[in-house]
């Protein structure tokens, strides 16, 4: 401010000092007798102010210099500041990338590439939606049996339209079908790991007759939840469209618990034990739903007689003969008890 001040001065000082040599009257003097009379009295009072003026410019210049801010003053601090938040950013910006990078790479891959090229999300089958639908479905069995309602209403849970029901060409049939699979597959499982605890020495290995017994109880006793209406099931499964799909999971699951019982035999011996066995199970599943005592007492000593047969029987080729006949008369039997047992005794 002060340097502004002397400036202003000082530029009055210059046009004092234009205005005296272009206007006689004010030259030096207030009166133009002053400049007339005294031409050389002026001259040096007009240099001396000159002299004056080019004494004070450089420290005017001075002055101006002296006033501006110096290098390290807020400028400076603002450009430093700036800087370092901008690399703040980049920093910010390329951890944020990295974490984005990594939380993609960590994700499962649920995309799949068409012949297109094109990206796309993960389908499920339809055997997959299927399966889901009938484990849903196996909730209201003891409410609607094993029919079509009972799969509609697994598929409304799902959020499915019942109209899902229109995918299960075989019907009920499926249903009983997944079921049966699913014990299946339960009872491998558990017979798995107590074959590794026995194995690894966590457990004691058992006798041949107990082992069976036990893996035989263990699988009907997955029936016990839908014991009512097994009946109506066992006679779905009698169906002729079903049998075959019957026979093969039932051989699968007596073939299974020999597998775990220990028997590595090659010859006709295989097919003898086989066939018994399964004449056991079948024979036993039908006690089981006519069984009135507590906790199915009557249908395990039933079991329990039966299986110490199994374990002593010869192995010759009359026998495996004689046995996969009875095996065959069994299944027979069964049909006919079931539809008495049920009223289903017409066709489907």
């Amino acid at each position: 401010m002060a340097a502004l001040l002397r400036g202003v001065r000082a530029g009055r000082a210059l046009r004092g000092l234009s205005s005296g040599k272009t206007g006689p009257d004010r030259l030096c003097g207030a009166g133009g007798d002053a400049v007339v009379a005294a031409p050389t009295a002026t001259a040096p009072q007009c240099s001396s102010l000159s002299r004056g003026f080019h004494r004070a410019a450089p420290r005017l210049q001075d002055d101006f210099k002296s006033d501006k801010p110096p290098p390290s003053s807020s400028s400076t601090t603002f450009h430093e500041h700036y800087q370092a938040h901008s690399a703040e950013q980049d920093n910010t910006a390329t951890a944020s990338h990295e974490g984005a990078a990594a939380e993609q790479a960590s994700r499962p891959n649920t995309s799949y590439q068409d012949q297109s090229g094109e990206q796309g999300e993960e389908y499920e089958t339809e055997e997959q939606l299927q399966a889901r639908i009938l484990t849903a479905a196996l909730e209201f069995v003891p409410l609607h049996g094993w029919s079509m309602e009972a799969i509609a209403s697994g598929a409304e849970t799902l959020g499915l339209s019942s109209a899902s029901t229109g995918m299960f060409n075989n019907g009920a049939g499926d249903l009983v079908l997944h079921f049966i699979t699913q014990c299946n597959s339960q009872l491998t499982e558990i017979l798995a790991e107590q074959h590794k605890q026995v194995q690894l020495g966590q457990a004691e290995p058992k006798a041949t007759a107990d082992f069976l017994r036990d893996a035989v109880e263990t699988r009907l006793r997955m029936y016990i939840p839908y014991i009512e209406s097994w009946p109506q099931a066992m006679s779905i499964l009698l169906l002729p469209h079903n049998i075959p799909d019957s026979l093969k999971h039932l051989s699968t699951l007596v073939d299974d618990i020999w597998y775990y019982a220990g028997d590595r035999s090659t010859d006709m011996n295989w097919y003898t034990k086989r066939a018994a066995l399964t004449g056991i199970y079948n024979t036993t599943e039908l006690v089981m739903l006519q069984d009135s005592s507590p906790d199915f007492e009557d249908t395990w000593n039933f079991l329990d007689n039966r299986i110490q047969d199994v374990v002593n029987m010869a192995s010759t080729a009359k026998q495996v003969q004689s046995t996969g006949e009875a095996v065959v008369q069994g299944l027979m039997g069964a049909a006919f008890t079931l539809k008495n047992l049920t009223g289903l005794n017409q066709r489907r």
